[in-house]
């Protein structure tokens, strides 16, 4: 069975489900996508450590990690080896010394330390068959948007960017600086888009 790497291309909300988020996964080596379902809590630490935000906190992926590292444990690569009922079942291969163990996860929990690990993540030619959908050149919707998304605000407000487009960079910056001190991460991530669009 041949492993097929992937890697994070992004999240965007879910348009089937009420206050959920679709991480997309891409095939590296390829133009399949996997979207997943998952929850409002690990999208939001999803989206922190790609838009390598550094909350003021540990966040429980991040706590994961600093346990891990304190005994010497690393993780090595992440695999979703099942699909069942449309649920994904997912592990995390870590070393301790000559020791490899695997830990079953939820896949949307492994993807959070996969990024925190900096490890691979891998899937198999069965599951891409099954759940890969692959967009035309044509028809294709522009990448997903990568937010800092909490359990629950409207869509409506996942636009609102532009309101800080008055604002000077320094001043961005610093009310970044703020909304990350203040674990509002929601506002850190529109800042956020509004500095990326100003090349910043």
């Amino acid at each position: 069975m041949g492993k097929i790497k992937l890697n994070v291309l992004g999240l965007s909300y879910s348009q089937t489900q009420t206050g959920a988020y679709a991480l997309v996964l891409s095939e590296e080596d390829g133009d399949r996508r996997i979207p997943i379902i998952i929850g409002g809590v690990e999208a939001q630490s999803i989206a922190i450590q790609l838009e390598e935000l550094d909350p003021p906190r540990p966040l429980t992926h991040d706590l994961f990690k600093s346990f891990a590292e304190a005994f010497t444990v690393n993780v090595t690569e992440v695999n979703i080896y099942r699909l069942e009922e449309g649920i994904f079942y997912s592990e995390l291969i870590c070393e301790k010394g000559s020791n490899r163990i695997r830990i079953d996860s939820r896949t949307s929990d492994a993807v959070a330390i996969a990024l925190r690990f900096k490890c691979p993540i891998y899937t198999t030619d069965e599951i891409i068959e099954k759940a890969g959908i692959v967009l035309s050149i044509e028809g294709e919707p522009q990448e997903p948007t990568i937010t800092a998304p909490t359990a629950e605000f409207s869509s409506s407000e996942t636009s609102s960017s532009s309101e800080y487009s008055d604002y000077s960079i320094a001043q961005l910056q610093g009310m970044l600086e703020d909304a990350i001190r203040d674990e509002d991460y929601e506002k850190a991530s529109l800042i956020r888009d509004e500095l990326d669009k100003r090349g910043e």
